[in-house]
């Protein structure tokens, strides 16, 4: 039996973002086809005439398909965007944003009186190849059907290849004992650790920030962030120390086992210039204390000599636990070009002693390269011309909140193509890794305070909402965005991408990727509409399915 009271239902591609304070103005998407391999997601917005609580969500789905269905919550954003931002934003206005996925509990959802909401429906396909109708049905508190709607998905032959591009979002595990109010690295803290470390591997992220040392990343000068360090250091006498790497063991046993594939370890210097030591704490005179920090001058000969004996200590555990051609290491994060000579000595002062391992910064200024201070740049998306110009090799991108105009990113006001069109980018300019910053990064900026990331979404005015995190706190672990699952998608149209060009050559994908576009696509210029997404997704799916089928 039906409710007879106008409620509205309507089927959406991931790309769509529903507001509740607008009209829903996107066309319906009720079909898709995905490789054998591969997660999917697409949304059912519904909008009611009048508020009714605990409807209830039933979902229809054959077997071989693993379904989940979510709830897309709205969190608050007093700080969008920039004020100079460009054209390509869906609003700039503060207020109520779409983000967070919040599963679903016996409660069921609430419809609020004229304010369109959706839900998030995500296929994971390991079935036989196939047409397959998933059916998503609301029910009122009393059993009545408000709406249903039906969704076709078509699970092509084809697998996608294993990932090759390099991703990491920087896990902030001093964030984790914060909010949840654990001691660090007690047992509940690396549960929580590993719960968080599963998402993001399922999500792409298959390298993961190593602390050493607590990260020098976002803390204000002078102050410090939690001490989460893996190593431990004992004096054991005037400038000689002892290292201890237990937990380094098991953390590096504990990503074995969940997945990831690279450890980037954690920074030598400090952020922006590399002009003091990190904060180390060891065991001194029968006490914990901190021995290096703000303190320390990066080039003195106290923290040279430190470093001459905890470096090559380091290199032979890496050596022994066999992860060597997995280990990446940075010096200092973000440079200047005015701050080129104190990052000149830094690298110098640990180049010999890590040459057998790639040196990973993100910095924008090419004369860090040429002058041979970093191995692998990591370039910042608006400013690789200079680095693709001289074909440098292997190169790394990267967004964080400077880069709001033209390129793509995935702030909350941002529409999701922009986010997702960064798939299409890597491919083309074959980029060896991405990195971002923020992966659960819950503090206000330069690490003074914690927030809740459910009220607080811009670190405090600090960073346009959606640059400082992609997952939320849950209750016993992360909770999903859809700027994460957009992000999965992108990495997702990568792998396809490069599945095609195993059938059809590299020339042939990139002249189908640009047919009908006035100018090929860069990190600037790109198509911006999300039908042009999908239907080059479609596309890709298309012509894979049809080369490996001839």
């Amino acid at each position: 039996m039906k409710d007879e009271h106008k409620f509205e239902t309507r089927l959406l591609s991931s790309l769509s973002k529903v507001f509740p304070d607008e009209n829903l103005t996107d066309s319906p998407f009720a079909n898709g086809s995905i490789l054998r391999n591969e997660t999917f997601s697409f949304q059912l917005a519904f909008r009611s005439e009048k508020l009714l609580k605990q409807v209830k969500v039933h979902i229809t789905v054959d077997s071989s398909l693993k379904a989940a269905v979510r709830s897309v919550g709205v969190v608050p954003s007093e700080l969008p965007v920039y004020p100079d931002h460009d054209e390509h934003v869906i609003r700039s206005t503060p207020g109520l944003y779409p983000d967070p996925l919040y599963p679903i509990t016996e409660e069921g959802l609430t419809a609020f009186p004229g304010q369109w909401r959706s839900v998030w429906i995500t296929i994971d396909s390991n079935g036989q190849p196939g047409h397959y109708p998933i059916g998503i049905r609301l029910e009122s508190e009393e059993g009545l059907t408000l709406g249903e709607e039906q969704f076709e998905l078509e699970v092509l032959s084809g697998l996608l290849p294993d990932q090759t591009l390099i991703h990491t979002e920087w896990f902030h595990v001093d964030c984790l004992a914060s909010h949840y109010k654990e001691e660090i690295f007690s047992e509940r803290h690396w549960e929580l650790i590993r719960s968080y470390v599963q998402t993001a591997v399922n999500n792409g992220m298959n390298m993961l920030l190593t602390p050493l040392f607590t990260p020098p990343l976002d803390t204000q000068v002078g102050g410090e962030r939690p001490t989460v360090q893996l190593v431990d250091v004992e004096v054991i006498a005037s400038d000689t120390y002892a290292f201890g790497f237990d937990k380094l063991n098991r953390w590096v046993d504990m990503c074995n086992e969940e997945g990831v594939a690279y450890f980037e370890f954690s920074h030598l210097f400090t952020q922006w210039g590399a002009q003091h030591a990190p904060k180390v704490v060891a065991l001194a005179n029968g006490e914990m204390t901190p021995i290096f920090g703000w303190q320390t001058e990066a080039s003195s000969d106290e923290y040279r000599s430190f470093l001459q004996q905890f470096l090559p200590a380091l290199r032979e555990w890496i050596k022994i636990k066999g992860i060597g051609d997995r280990s990446y290491f940075h010096i200092s994060d973000e440079p200047s070009l005015d701050q080129l000579e104190s990052y000149r000595k830094a690298s110098e002062m640990v180049g010999s002693l890590l040459s057998d391992f790639p040196i990973i910064d993100a910095l924008s200024n090419y004369d860090f390269y040429v002058n041979g201070l970093v191995k692998t740049p990591i370039a910042a998306t608006d400013h690789l011309d200079k680095f693709l110009e001289h074909e440098v090799n292997p190169l790394w991108a990267y967004y964080c909140c400077a880069q709001y105009k033209e390129v793509a990113n995935r702030f909350f006001s941002m529409p999701s193509a922009r986010n997702r069109i960064l798939g299409i980018q890597l491919y083309k300019y074959q980029i060896t890794g991405f990195l971002h910053w923020g992966y659960n990064f819950w503090y206000s900026q330069y690490a003074r305070k914690e927030i809740d990331p459910y009220r607080t979404t811009d670190a405090e005015a600090a960073f346009p909402s959606g640059d400082a995190f992609i997952v939320y706190p849950g209750e016993h672990g992360p909770i999903e965005s859809i700027r994460l699952k957009v992000m999965q998608e992108a990495l997702q149209d990568l792998r396809a991408l490069q599945l095609l060009e195993s059938l059809i050559g590299r020339e042939r994908v990139i002249n189908g990727l640009e047919e009908g576009l006035d100018d090929p696509i860069t990190f600037k210029c790109y198509p911006r509409e999300a039908d042009w997404l999908l239907a080059k997704r479609a596309w890709i799916n298309q012509t894979i399915h049809s080369y490996s089928n001839s």
